[in-house]
């Protein structure tokens, strides 16, 4: 049959499964959307900028684990995407964006609203085209999505020029195996990998397991959790790890890292096999690399080979997919007790715990860290938490338990301001689920708070909880610690949120008291017909503790005092 190019375009995003896209139209990409119309089995969202379709994408594509869609015209609806793209490709998430292009004519001409969009987002992406032949769009779209979700993850975009839109063709959908020359995502270990895996295992008195965001994206929970019972190993958890294993297992630490749990950087520091299951040795889990777990030999089990040696050297490097490597591995393995290793790791773990803010007499205060284990007995740590960048964030990571994969989603590589609300749409909206809570600061909130429209206009039963203590928290902290107080351009004035959400027509509530916080939790989960939002009011000049100051040894940690009795 004989259909447009725009035409072409939805044939093949309904065949992948999309019934959803996230974007904001323009000139460029009008005769796409113009063409929408005659696809209601795929429900457009218009966001109020750009960078929010990218976000809401992600957020979609990592609640779910199907492929995000983001649409956007030429020029500046192409480069607004732009930190969305760079977010997605540092968290390997799986988006596809379309954007617009002047037409093949005009192609560097400078014309209205020309971008080298492919030019721009070359670093970004794990692969980019621009489509000059009709002909040769609809396998560039089925090559998009396969490289978008194979191997390791990632964000693609198609650039199309208008007068590719339009023009008529005879299509046929092609079916059949994609293959590419060059990409073949690896999925298995060799037997020597193996064997050289097992002596370590077998030879290692102190073992720790770092589980990384590669668990989640591998479905591999089961296979980590039966490795680590069958060797009596420890596990340390990423940012993006948590999830991966129920942090309720007895044999979690928590998380690593520069605002890791103490009990879990001391284990890394004096751990003799570190055992990196699909997680990359980011700056902010290592520290100083000349004295990070100086005794450890390491095995590396990733899916992408250019992790491989990049920043941490391996003893043992296996390139595959992490749950098909441990299916390999697990059947080799024998029974081993490390009583004397698990002893010492409860030692630093009880330390660790009588320095928690929540041992602390807080007084009329109300704490983050209050507000977030607040949040987590109210949802039973059953909700999906979205969170923006900052303390705030870290205070999640620290405060509200994870047993479930895919239940923190947050910006972990490009720490990106502004995440938080529109990744929470995209994911309440993939999830068709009314216990996605957004936990932002009030500077990260204020990126993207247009976006609440998007909410209202969409009926998005998301949960917004404003962690608000009139800084950047973050910034501020930082200027505590090493810029000797010097607290410049982090002060900042918010407005009333709670005026803001009632302008937006979504109801909302602010707390100051301990007290209040579950009955407002309780609160806004009741409403399930759009979105509800809560002004939290916390402590000013808190601190998330531990802090690895960046570059410092990882067990050179600032940690919150321990308090005295009359404290506790």
């Amino acid at each position: 049959m004989k259909l447009t190019g725009a035409e072409i375009i939805f044939e093949c995003l309904i065949r992948e499964g999309v019934d959803l896209i996230f974007g904001y139209p323009g000139g460029a990409i009008l005769p796409t959307y113009d063409t929408m119309t005659k696809y209601p089995a795929i429900h457009h969202v218009l966001t109020r900028h750009e960078q929010g379709a990218a976000h809401m994408a992600d957020g979609y594509a990592r609640a779910t684990g199907r492929v995000g869609v983001a649409m956007a015209t030429s020029g500046p609806g192409a480069t607004n995407l732009v930190t969305g793209i760079a977010t997605a490709m540092m968290d390997s998430s799986p988006i596809v964006c379309i954007t617009g292009q002047v037409a093949t004519n005009a192609i560097g001409t400078d014309a209205f609203q020309e971008t080298d969009v492919t030019g721009v987002t070359l670093p970004i992406t794990k692969h980019n085209y621009l489509v000059y032949d009709v002909d040769e769009l609809a396998y560039t779209i089925r090559e998009a999505f396969h490289i978008a979700r194979t191997g390791r993850p990632g964000p693609v975009l198609i650039d199309i020029p208008k007068d590719v839109q339009n023009t008529i063709t005879e299509f046929e959908y092609p079916e059949g195996e994609i293959i590419l020359p060059g990409y073949h995502p690896p999925q298995r270990a060799s037997q020597s990998q193996l064997e050289a895996a097992l002596q370590l295992i077998r030879e290692a008195e102190c073992p720790v397991i770092l589980a990384g965001h590669g668990v989640v994206m591998s479905g591999a929970t089961e296979e980590v959790v039966q490795f680590a019972e069958m060797t009596q190993t420890p596990i340390a958890l990423t940012l993006l790890g948590k999830g991966g294993i129920p942090e309720h297992h007895p044999l979690s630490l928590g998380m690593m890292g520069m605002h890791g749990t103490g009990h879990a950087n001391l284990a890394i520091q004096n751990a003799d096999l570190l055992l990196a299951f699909g997680m990359r040795f980011d700056d902010r889990v290592t520290g100083n690399l000349k004295t990070y777990a100086p005794d450890a030999r390491k095995i590396h089990i990733d899916i992408d080979a250019s992790e491989i040696h990049k920043v941490i050297h391996a003893d043992v490097p296996m390139v595959g997919d992490l749950k098909t490597v441990l299916r390999q591995l697990l059947p080799m393995l024998e029974p081993i007790e490390h009583k004397a290793w698990l002893g010492q790791v409860r030692d630093w773990m009880e330390d660790a715990n009588e320095r928690d803010i929540l041992h602390h007499d807080a007084g009329e205060r109300l704490f983050a860290a209050h507000v977030i284990h607040d949040m987590w007995q109210a949802t039973n740590g059953d909700a999906v938490v979205v969170t923006d960048v900052g303390q705030h964030q870290m205070w999640e990571a620290q405060y509200y338990p994870h047993s479930r994969p895919n239940t923190l989603i947050t910006s972990g590589g490009l720490g990106t301001m502004g995440y938080g609300l529109p990744a929470s749409i995209g994911a309440t909206l993939g999830l068709k689920a009314t216990n996605v809570w957004a936990v932002v600061g009030d500077g990260g909130f204020q990126m993207t708070m247009s976006e609440l429209a998007t909410a209202v206009q969409e009926r998005v039963p998301v949960n917004i909880a404003i962690i608000n203590n009139g800084f950047l928290g973050m910034v501020r902290q930082w200027q505590e610690f090493f810029y000797e107080e010097r607290y410049h351009a982090t002060p900042i004035h918010s407005p009333d949120f709670v005026k803001l959400a009632d302008a937006y027509g979504i109801p909302a509530r602010r707390v100051q008291r301990r007290d209040d916080v579950i009955p407002a939790i309780q609160w806004a989960e009741s409403i399930t017909d759009g979105p509800a939002l809560i002004d939290f009011r916390v402590e000013t000049h808190d601190i998330v503790y531990p802090m690895v100051p960046a570059g410092a040894d990882l067990h050179n940690m600032i940690r919150r005092p321990i308090p005295s009795r009359d404290q506790v």
